[in-house]
């Protein structure tokens, strides 16, 4: 019985530290838990507004690249915003596994759309307790990609969802200049044949 007893008082303490310790790293701020999202086969996009996802939709210059006469009689054209953003999406994100050679089943990338740089940047500061610096990033901790919808285009989304898929394909994840390396080879090569 002591032994119990003076055990309790050490889970005590460990279950304080894990607390204190996940206080201090939010996954995502408050305001950013209520947002809406869109589901696709590789990725859930969560935004505030439908025009952000307009807006996403406008910056994303990707699509197929098999235009051919077949295509144009096809009537599997998008019906809603949210089947085209769907659609696009995912196209590239089979485009960046491709690239990588890198296709394997993974959880759901999670993109979060911030309406400017001020969004954005916040964001970063509610995680890191930093100043940001970037226009964009990948956090491995919680699969998700920031985005910046003012400041945004394929390659730029690319990159990051590379970084993702990299670090879910390989067993050990790549030394961070590595992982860059890989990153800007896809934005890069994007468009490429």
């Amino acid at each position: 019985m002591d032994q119990h007893l003076t055990s309790s008082p050490r889970l005590i303490a460990v279950i304080l530290i894990g607390m204190l310790l996940s206080a201090s790293d939010p996954v995502v701020s408050a305001s950013e838990t209520e947002w809406p999202a869109l589901a696709t086969r590789f990725t859930e996009i969560y935004y505030q507004e439908e025009e952000d996802l307009e807006k996403f939709y406008s910056r994303i210059d990707y699509g197929p690249r098999d235009w051919g006469i077949k295509r144009l009689f096809s009537s599997s054209a998008p019906k809603s915003l949210q089947e085209a953003v769907t659609k696009k999406v995912d196209l590239l994100f089979e485009r960046i596994q491709s690239i990588l050679g890198m296709r394997k089943k993974m959880d759901k990338v999670n993109i979060r759309l911030h309406q400017d740089k001020k969004q954005l940047h916040q964001a970063f500061f509610d995680i890191y307790r930093q100043k940001c610096h970037l226009r964009a990033w990948y956090r491995y901790k919680n699969n998700t990609v920031y985005l910046n919808l003012q400041d945004l285009h394929e390659g730029m989304l690319a990159h990051e969802l590379a970084h993702a898929i990299i670090d879910h394909y390989l067993l050990v994840r790549p030394p961070g200049a590595a992982a860059e390396i890989l990153a800007r080879y896809v934005d890069s090569h994007l468009k490429s044949d």
